[in-house]
C-alpha cells in the first residue's frame, strides 16, 4: 500500500505556521520565564529531542565539522535570543517583517541584478512605514533588535549550509543547538529556574521547542527533497503574514492599515528577489 504524501508546498506552509505560532506561544511565557529563559529552554529541549532521533556519530566528525557546528551554534544563540528580546516590545508581525530583512539582504548580495535595486527600495519603504506607523509606536530599540536578529538569520543560512555539507542528516543541528543553549545559559538560567517551582511551565517551553524548531525543521527537510529551493524561498516570503496572523489569534496584536501595507511590501520584495534569482540547488535552511 502506497503511503499518502502531503504536497511539498503544504509542508512548507505547515512549517511556517508552526514557527510563527511557536513564537506567539513563547511570548506568552516571557512574564514567567523571561525572554532569555524561554530561549534557553527552547534551545536545550530542541537539542535533546533532535539528538535522540538523529543520534549523531560524533566520533566520526572532523575538526572542520566541529568548528562549523560551533560557529552555527553562536549564530543560532544570537538569532533566537535577540529575536525574543525584540518580541518583548514589538508585535510579532512587525518583528518578523523587520527580521526578514536579514535573509532578504543576503539574497540581494548574492544576485546582484539591476532589478534587485527596485526590490531593495520596496523593502526599505516597508521598513520606513513600520518605523512611522502609529506615530512610531513600535520602539526603535525593539526594531533594531529585530533587524539584528535578521542579520543572525542570514548568518544561520550561510553557516547551516556549510555544516550540512560536512555532516549528513540532522546530527549537526543537534550539536549546534546544544552549543547555542550553553551560550545562552548565563543569561537564561535565572528565568528558566522558574520551572523548578512551577514545572507546568515546561509544557509551554516544550511546545515552543517542538513548534519552532523540531517540527518545522522536519517539515522543511522533507519539502526540500521534492521542490526547487527557489519555490521554497518564495513560500518562505509568507513568514511575515503568518506572524501577523499568529500575533492576532494568540496575542491579540492588531496591525493597522499602514503596518499591513509595510508587511506586504517586504513580502513582495522577498518574493521578487527569490523569483528573479538564479536557480541554485543549495538547501534553504529554516528559521530556527
Amino acid at each position: 500500500m502506497r503511503r499518502l504524501e502531503l504536497p511539498a508546498p503544504l509542508l512548507v506552509l505547515a512549517s511556517i505556521t508552526s514557527v510563527q505560532f511557536g513564537s506567539a506561544v513563547a511570548t506568552t511565557l516571557f512574564d514567567d520565564l523571561g525572554a532569555a529563559g524561554v530561549t534557553l529552554l527552547r534551545l536545550a529541549i530542541a537539542a535533546v529531542v533532535i539528538a535522540v532521533f538523529a543520534r549523531p556519530r560524533l566520533r566520526d566528525w572532523t575538526g572542520a565539522a566541529w568548528r562549523a557546528a560551533a560557529v552555527l551554534g553562536v549564530v543560532m544563540a544570537g538569532m533566537n535570543l535577540i529575536f525574543y528580546l525584540a518580541l518583548r516590545t514589538v508585535p510579532l508581525g512587525i518583528a518578523v517583517t523587520v527580521e526578514f530583512l536579514g535573509p532578504l539582504l543576503l539574497a540581494l548580495v548574492q544576485t546582484r541584478r539591476v532589478l534587485d535595486l527596485f526590490w531593495a527600495l520596496l523593502a526599505g519603504a516597508g521598513v520606513v512605514l513600520l518605523g512611522t506607523a502609529g506615530g512610531g509606536s513600535a520602539p526603535l530599540g525593539g526594531l533594531l533588535l529585530a533587524f539584528l536578529a535578521g542579520l543572525c538569520w542570514a548568518g544561520y543560512i550561510v553557516f547551516s549550509a556549510k555544516l550540512g555539507g560536512l555532516v549528513p542528516g540532522t546530527g549537526g543541528l543537534a550539536v549546534s543547538l546544544a552549543v547555542a543553549a550553553l551560550l545562552v545559559l548565563p543569561f537564561g538560567a535565572p528565568g528558566a529556574g522558574a520551572v523548578l517551582s512551577r514545572p507546568s511551565l515546561l509544557i509551554g517551553a516544550t511546545a515552543v521547542a517542538l513548534l519552532s524548531s523540531v517540527f518545522s525543521y522536519g517539515l522543511e527537510i522533507n519539502a526540500l527533497r521534492r521542490i526547487p529551493t527557489r519555490v521554497f524561498g518564495i513560500l518562505m516570503s509568507l513568514e511575515p503574514a503568518a506572524a501577523a496572523i499568529a500575533g492576532l489569534l494568540i496575542l491579540g496584536q492588531r496591525l493597522d492599515a499602514v503596518e499591513v501595507i509595510a508587511l506586504l511590501l517586504v513580502t513582495l520584495a522577498s518574493a521578487g528577489v527569490t523569483m528573479g534569482g538564479q536557480r541554485r540547488e543549495e538547501p534553504v535552511p529554516e528559521h530556527v
